[in-house]
């Protein structure tokens, strides 16, 4: 698949495992774990992402012309919306409304990830145009093989940027992240909150501390197999009561802690010497990503002291500067976890549905920033002259 150059060559692979490691994550330089290729080999190499789950994997290559990996794209064909957290369900019965077949598309994306990092991976060193053509190889695949659209999803502000100016249509979503103003405690994060709010932390943190559960947070060599048995048991029952089922299945897990326990943060929680709960994050580049959680719900403020405050924890003792918890959830903001942008892009070759979902977009993108102004107001932290 050229660029129309004789420079680049974007190939399209079958497997993650068809790129090595090492030709990958040089181009996926900015420490984000979850583009590293041992996180997206374990979603494939578990059977978790795969044709079989509807992940079938299109991953592109951008080859120079000594055959030298200068750029990647984690892409996927889809059967179906599941597992992204855009969600174009809408989309996809409207089309199908009018004739259409929406699926399958092609999903630039971390499968079960909604995770804000790049998307359009090139190498530091590369030359100019890569970008441009990993953008045109992505059209060009739709067009070829008959799909109904292309979505990047949870790219960067500069890749939605660049996306737009290529003819795209861009749409906003809206997160949860805490910003380390450079704490040196977790208390003096306390003290530039509201009264009333820091209260509200303190009560609930002193509740779980006062309670017969212990938690701890474990990291590289201190995970271990009854640790990753226990988590996946919680995540399955959560997924149950949520969703009907969950999207990793347990050797994923067994993967991710094999290969990538470094970056792994596990909040584990233990009563009585069983354990009941727990909180999955993964760290780079100096943030931390709240990713999953599951218990068996017997525990009162047990979320919020896992999920939020030994987060907030870990990010002030190892010097990292976000955290980021995800989507939904107001309960979120008087935690200290701050209503953020996020960003999608669609290519849609259909110009009349293109019109369509166009007009819809301008729409929805006020309404999002008009939310987050909204939800800004509630903020717990302490205003000027308090």
């Amino acid at each position: 698949m050229p660029d129309g150059s004789d420079a680049i060559t974007v190939k399209v692979l079958n497997g993650i495992g068809e790129v090595a490691a090492a030709e990958w994550d040089a181009c996926a330089t900015d420490g984000n774990p979850f583009v590293r290729h041992a996180f997206l080999a374990a979603l494939e190499e578990s059977g978790s992402a795969g044709a079989r789950t509807g992940w079938q994997p299109a991953h592109l290559a951008a080859l120079d012309a000594q055959g030298r990996v200068q750029g990647v794209v984690p892409a996927y064909f889809k059967g179906h919306s599941y597992g992204e957290y855009v969600f174009d369900h809408a989309w996809a019965n409207a089309y199908e409304r009018a004739g259409g077949s929406y699926y399958p598309k092609l999903q630039v994306a971390v499968p079960f990830t909604p995770v804000t990092g790049p998307r359009l991976l090139v190498r530091p060193d590369a030359g100019p145009g890569v970008t441009a053509a990993l953008i045109q190889a992505l059209e060009e695949l739709v067009r070829r093989t008959g799909l109904s659209s292309a979505h990047v999803t949870f790219p960067l502000a500069e890749e939605y940027e660049r996306l737009g100016e290529a003819g795209w249509l861009r749409r906003l979503g809206m997160q949860y992240h805490w910003d380390n103003r450079g704490y040196g405690s977790f208390d003096d994060f306390l003290g530039v909150l509201n009264a009333r709010k820091r209260k509200a932390v303190k009560r609930e943190r002193r509740e779980v501390a006062d309670s017969s559960v212990r938690l701890h947070t474990l990291t590289g060599d201190d995970l271990k197999p009854e640790h990753w048995d226990a988590f996946h048991r919680f995540y399955l029952e959560t997924a149950d009561r949520k969703w009907g089922g969950g999207y990793l299945n347990r050797a994923f897990f067994r993967r991710l802690g094999a290969s990538m326990a470094e970056s792994v943060v596990l909040v584990m929680c233990e009563d009585n010497g069983e354990w009941v709960a727990g909180a999955l994050n993964l760290m780079g580049g100096g943030v931390l990503y709240g990713r999953n959680w599951g218990s068996d719900g017997r525990y009162r403020f047990l979320h919020f002291e896992a999920c939020y405050y030994r987060a907030i924890d870990f990010a002030i003792e190892h010097g990292l500067t976000r955290v980021e918890a995800g989507a939904q959830g107001e309960h979120k903001i008087q935690r200290g976890y701050l209503p953020q942008i996020t960003y999608s892009a669609h290519w849609i070759p259909d110009a009349g549905f293109r019109r369509v979902l166009a007009a819809h977009l301008d729409r929805e993108r006020a309404a999002v920033h008009q939310e987050i102004e909204m939800l800004s107001e509630c903020s717990p932290y302490r205003q000027a002259g308090d």
